[in-house]
């Protein structure tokens, strides 16, 4: 296969790629915005969204079958349930610490244990096996040359896209929106002027976690199977994809996301790197970039108040 048809290979991967951290990234952004926050169990939100999209696909399977009607129908299902899930761990574990105004160390420390509980809670339920997502899609595509792109991958290319374009619409455009950026600026100014602060970072959660049990999803279409341990390495890497494009830029997690997925299947083809140093040059490049940039690409200055 001649380099122009590799880099096309890899542009596509890349973007498969990207779009799973970007989806899980602006739920990393998204909260960290509105209470400085490192949610780092919102791997294992990702790693739920796959398992009850799972479920899903099961039970209404049969019914509506495994191809994209019944896998729509289950992606809705599970984004909606564990966006529930999400507020609920906000209510739970989160916000009794808000209303103390407790020191964010007991915040991130909180957050993990969550992350324990749901990777555990899984591993039980699943005693450690890998669970075959099966789908009837197939490999139909374009050929460009001897590169077939399937209309799974672009279709969930473009399904990322328009969930990206409907936040975006969502946070710029409608009142919760409005309300999520104001209590992101001042909580005390937003309970002043009649904002239902805790309500709204509760729909923040609901937000964020249905969009990583979309990708999720995807991931379990794409790959045709998933693991209780799923979660972990993606909740770091989409974590570094916030950090790239600017912690709490709902913008910068969806560039972050991107250019790290590309980034990662560029360090695949690199003479002495391949497949099995592909994370040491991707964080490498971190590293370089934010010795350049602290702020990640979109990301701001913020300056402390004591």
């Amino acid at each position: 296969m001649s380099v122009f048809y590799i880099v096309i290979q890899q542009i596509v991967n890349g973007l498969i790629l990207g779009s799973f951290y970007s989806l899980v990234a602006l739920g990393y952004s998204m909260v960290y915005g509105i209470i400085k926050l490192l949610n780092f169990a919102h791997g294992d939100i990702y790693m739920a969204g796959a398992f009850v999209g799972f479920g899903a696909l099961g039970i209404f399977g049969s019914i509506l079958g495994v191809g994209w009607l019944g896998i729509t129908v289950a992606l809705l299902i599970s984004m909606f349930l564990v966006g529930l899930l999400g507020m609920l761990i906000h209510r739970i574990a989160y916000q009794p610490l808000l209303n103390k105004r407790a020191p964010r160390m007991s915040l991130l420390i909180t957050a993990v244990g969550v992350s324990f509980t749901l990777f555990n809670g899984v591993m039980v339920m699943t005693n450690g096996e890998y669970k075959a997502f099966s789908t009837s899609l197939g490999y139909e595509g374009i050929s460009i040359g001897p590169v077939n792109i399937t209309y799974t991958q672009i279709i969930m290319v473009v399904s990322t896209a328009i969930l990206m374009l409907v936040l975006y619409w969502f946070i710029n455009r409608t009142m919760y929106g409005k309300a999520m950026r104001a209590i992101a600026l001042d909580q005390d100014a937003c309970r002043l002027m009649g904002i239902n602060v805790t309500k709204t970072i509760g729909l923040t959660f609901f937000v964020g976690s249905a969009l990583a049990a979309a990708a999720g999803v995807m991931a379990g279409v794409y790959y045709g199977s998933i693991h209780f341990y799923m979660g972990f390495i993606i909740g770091l890497k989409a974590f570094t994809a916030a950090v790239i494009g600017g912690i709490g830029s709902i913008p910068g997690a969806m560039l972050g996301g991107l250019v790290l997925g590309l980034l990662e299947t560029a360090g695949t083809q690199l003479p002495f790197i391949g497949s099995a140093w592909k994370d040491v040059f991707t964080f490498g490049i971190l590293i370089l970039l934010l010795v350049l940039k602290p702020t990640g690409i979109l990301g701001k200055s913020e300056i402390e108040r004591m």
